[in-house]
């Protein structure tokens, strides 16, 4: 997003937020334009709305809270490969009010379609999307969706609303300059309680008589000397204003919203920020090139939506989970927790000669899949369950992306032994499998070296060979990212050895997690930190652990003992409305860009040598390590743009 020039209206003050995450509470509203002209009750439909409100943009690595104040309005400058998201948000802060009910006012908002010159197009609806930034916690963090092509929500005194704007972009888009535009309209407060009082059948007709009407002024022809033709256009410019008032929104879908929005009528009542995307012929890979394996809780599932282990709405409900969080470049496994921290990992509830499960293992989108080690459901169980799996398996050709994950952070030489033996197990039928072991130390109990770090080090030989990917915690090597090689050092590649990494409860702030509360820059930059290291995986071991609840509305609570948001980087869309679909994150998008800029880093280092790309990160700015790298957007965007420039066919 290119904000050069901002030339901001008022002072910032020093910022303070949770974990040091830039979000600008408790600032004053000193600097604010003055309004004292407007007094008494307000018609927003007879004042310019930069007299009711601020409309300003951010880069999507913002914390906007309610208390952030007003920046100048400046157009939107985006840039983006094919199969790539990127997103913006739009701050909206009321001056006066001119609601009722605690409101200080209502706005419709609206974004048209963005098209190009040779008239290519990303519609609203579908490539593009309008979410607003709900805070949790006090924290901007959920995107709950709103109604399309226009919605309208409402003000209130004092504080900012954020609109959250995605555009995803298809791999078979043309390369070219997109424009569009994001419309704000300020309305009557009684409108939508006025549009209550009509069933929906009656504004359909009143919607069509309208339409109709509009439609049979418009292609008149008369003298230019008649004043018919002032009061004609001037109805037809009243008429399209009350077919894009709230009333009427649900039906715009129906004819477009462009074609009613009139420059006359809209650019006197709205304010309007212009979008320029510049897609570029580069195409992000179909099948991630850094495999992101994240777990999903099947108990979570079962307790909040109330569905029964192994019946038919159970795995409706796992297939819903599993379909959405592929949107985010992410390869998700579901999971049951056992004793002592076993897990039952797996990609696919049926069993591998299942149709469901070949549909799930031969999606191109999916970078690596877990494997069951024991029967989902019981009824499956037989005594040679694993090997019928992995015999199925071992002929497919997507087995290359198979993983067995047993047990997560073994502490002694128990769990260590337990380990062992189930991937004796797994080898003694498929001695190519690879097994996945995530840990922070060696075993308590029989140190492996002098040191804490030192049998840290030594795990990858205890361990061989009954694992295969070695997956470290990142709050182990904490700012010293030179004790990573010591850690490869032990590795052996030519054996099908594999080093992936992982983030839970740690690393802290300053180092990169997705805390609520961080800095987006510092949501982003975990994977700018795998690509650094060399991490050829990444495991994160939840994305809808919250507390357990059994009404699907319930409200959202994190772990106790665990850091604001970890393990939790989706909701459940009934905590915030009647939509059943899931609600990301802020977190979860900043975690998209994070994979979609790895997949930039990659193009580069092909180009150029991972030397270079490595030259890139710190030229630019971006990322120099665990403690120091931007805490600003500009960086990404100088990084992005020198790729592209450099890259392009």
């Amino acid at each position: 997003m290119d904000l050069v020039g901002n030339n901001h209206e008022v002072s910032v003050p020093p910022i303070e937020g949770v974990c040091g995450g830039g979000t600008a509470y408790g600032w004053s509203d000193d600097g604010v334009q003055s309004t004292e002209r407007l007094k008494g009750s307000i018609d927003p439909t007879q004042v310019p709305p930069s007299d009711l409100m601020n409309v300003w943009c951010m880069p999507s690595t913002a914390n906007v809270g309610p208390q952030d104040m007003p920046r100048q309005i400046e157009p939107v400058n985006l840039l983006s490969a094919r199969n790539e998201k990127e997103s913006v948000q739009f701050a909206i802060r009321p001056k006066v009010s001119w609601g009722h009910s605690g409101t200080a006012g209502a706005v419709l908002v609206q974004c048209t379609d963005l098209c190009s010159t040779s008239g290519d197009r990303l519609s609203v609806g579908h490539s593009v999307t309008l979410r607003k930034v709900v805070p949790v916690l006090g924290i901007p963090d959920a995107l709950v969706p709103l109604d399309m092509p226009a919605s309208q929500i409402n003000l209130f005194p004092g504080e900012t609303t954020v609109i959250w704007v995605s555009i995803d972009v298809p791999s078979t888009q043309p390369s070219g300059i997109y424009e569009g535009e994001f419309v704000i309209t300020a309305v009557k407060s009684d409108a939508e309680s006025s549009a209550q009082s009509l069933g929906k059948t009656q504004k359909r007709q009143l919607y069509s008589d309208l339409r109709r009407c509009l439609e049979s002024i418009e292609p008149v022809n008369i003298t230019p000397d008649d004043n018919l033709l002032e009061r004609m256009q001037s109805a037809a410019t009243t008429l399209r204003t009350i077919l894009v008032s709230p009333p009427f929104a649900e039906f715009l879908s129906e004819n477009g919203p462009t074609d009613l929005m009139d420059e006359d009528a809209i650019s006197n009542l709205s304010i309007r920020l212009k979008i320029n995307l510049t897609v570029w012929d580069f195409v992000l890979p179909i099948t991630p090139s850094l495999p992101a394996v994240f777990g999903i809780s099947d108990t979570v599932i079962e307790d909040r939506f109330g569905v029964q282990h192994g019946s038919a709405e159970w795995y409706e409900a796992l297939d819903f989970h599993f379909k959405w969080i592929l949107q985010y470049r992410i390869s998700p496994y579901f999971c049951r927790w056992g004793d002592s921290m076993r897990v039952l990992a797996y990609t696919s509830p049926w069993p591998a000669g299942h149709p469901k499960s070949e549909e799930y293992y031969s999606d191109p989108r999916l970078a690596a899949y877990a494997v069951a080690y024991k029967p989902v459901i019981s009824s499956y169980a037989s005594n040679d369950y694993l090997q019928n799996e992995v015999e199925i398996l071992r002929n497919k050709n997507h087995w290359r992306k198979a993983y067995f994950y047993l047990w997560d952070e073994p502490l002694n030489m128990e769990q260590y032994d337990n380990l062992r033996t189930m991937a004796c197990e797994i080898h003694a039928v498929a001695p190519d499998a690879r097994v996945l072991t995530s840990y922070y130390c060696g075993p308590s109990d029989a140190p492996l070296a002098p040191t804490a770090f030192e049998a840290f080090v030594k795990v990858p030989k205890f361990l061989r060979p009954h694992t295969q990917i070695f997956c470290t915690s990142e709050w182990v090597f904490g700012n010293r990212e030179d004790l990573v090689k010591d850690v490869l050092s032990e590795i052996k590649p030519e054996m099908g050895e594999e080093w992936w990494t992982y983030i839970c409860m740690g690393p802290s702030d300053p180092h990169p997690n997705w805390h609520l509360g961080m800095r987006g820059t510092q949501h982003r930059a975990v994977m700018w930190r795998v690509w650094k290291e060399g991490g050829t995986g990444f495991l994160y071991w939840g994305a809808n652990c919250y507390e357990k609840a059994t009404v699907a509305s319930a409200e959202i609570r994190f772990r106790r003992g665990l850091p604001p948001g970890d393990g939790v980087l989706y909701y459940p869309g009934e905590a915030f409305s009647q939509s059943h679909q899931p609600v990301a994150s802020v977190r979860l998008e900043r975690l998209l860009s994070g994979l979609q800029d790895f997949e930039y880093l990659k193009l580069y280092a092909s180009r150029f040598g991972r030397g270079e790309a490595l030259a890139l990160l710190e030229k630019t700015g971006m990322y120099f390590g665990p403690e120091r790298y931007t805490p600003d957007h500009m960086p990404i965007d100088v990084m992005r743009g020198e790729v592209f420039s450099t890259c392009r066919s």
